[in-house]
């Protein structure tokens, strides 16, 4: 039994261990043979996977095409919740099993949505870079800012999806003091009871002080943030985005930005990973980026291996699990 790992680095750039992967064993004992790169382009697929019986794959596409080069295949393990690499239709077809990794980030996730908006919100990091210029030194008084300092407890905070990630952010947004309202197909009386169920995205985009997309990328979710709805939002909101980039259309949000109809922007995830160096989020005013980190802390990347290895494991015994 062959296993490759097509695309590795991401979810393991050195400081997990490969070894639990090259024990796995099939049902009658034997040692599975185990391979890994760290990254494989497009053209080298079909060549690095074509006598696997089990691929791995971050980021790496499988089309139906590919899979019709790789008639070995039996099972693909997506390492991500996210599985819109994989043309499932067409595994299905070819009775290829596919896995994916539910809820391994959540906690991780929530953090960083957080973290945006406190940086947004209280900019330490320029506040640090201040003092340590020697600005704090020379000032006549005791406290200086560089920033305008935002206190969120009152204000509301929007939600719009309410599965694992966006209930933890919720969560955490409320010990902050923040209304809790979010655009859910959840009713009501099935929601805790600091959350207040919105009766519409316009009301939803109208009332929120911060806005934070934790839903899925669908096609009616596909640029669910554009010109029409920012235009309904206040001057001093805010937008964070640890979902999926196309939730948002990009060109409009920058021009919301460099025109101050919107405050500013926590980014983690764009529509094109790595960006094009025309992005227009990326020179916009008060746009804050991080690459796709959200996902990536230890903790949950250790998490995702190791549900990962366990879904081979199932699948080897004949019981799949988290098969999409």
């Amino acid at each position: 039994m062959k296993i490759v790992e097509l695309d590795g680095y991401a979810a393991n750039p050195g400081d997990i261990s490969w070894d639990p992967w090259r024990n796995i064993v099939t049902p009658d004992g034997s040692k599975c043979e185990f391979t890994m790169y760290d990254r494989t382009p497009a053209e080298l697929v079909v060549e690095r996977a074509k006598d696997a019986d089990i691929a791995i794959t971050n980021k790496v596409v499988f089309s139906d095409e590919v899979m019709a080069q790789l008639p070995r295949l039996r099972y693909i393990g997506v390492l991500a919740t996210g599985y819109n690499v994989v043309d499932i239709e067409a595994a299905h077809r070819r009775g290829i099993t596919v896995t994916n990794i539910p809820a391994y980030s959540t906690a991780s996730v929530a953090q960083l949505a957080i973290a945006h908006l406190l940086n947004v919100t209280n900019n330490i990091t320029a506040h640090d870079n201040a003092v340590h210029q020697g600005k704090w030194t020379s000032c006549p008084d005791f406290s200086f800012t560089v920033s305008q300092q935002t206190e969120l407890d009152g204000k509301t905070f929007a939600v719009i999806g309410l599965g694992n990630t966006g209930m933890a952010t919720a969560r955490i947004a409320s010990a902050l003091g923040m209304k809790i309202l979010a655009y859910t197909s959840k009713e009501q009386a099935a929601l805790p009871s600091f959350i207040t169920k919105a009766s519409s995205l316009e009301q939803l985009f109208c009332e929120a002080d911060v806005l934070s997309l934790h839903c899925p990328l669908t096609t009616d979710t596909h640029h669910i943030i554009n010109a029409q709805r920012l235009a309904l939002m206040k001057p001093t909101a805010i937008i964070i985005n640890t979902g999926r980039g196309p939730l948002i259309d990009e060109q409009a949000l920058a021009d919301a930005l460099n025109n101050d109809r919107l405050y500013a922007a926590g980014i983690d995830v764009l529509t094109e990973e790595p960006p094009h160096a025309d992005n227009p989020l990326l020179t916009a005013k008060n746009c804050h980026i991080t690459p796709h980190i959200a996902w990536a802390t230890l903790a949950a990347r250790q998490r995702l291996m190791n549900v990962a290895i366990e879904n081979i494991k199932h699948f080897l015994q004949g019981q799949p699990q988290n098969v999409v």
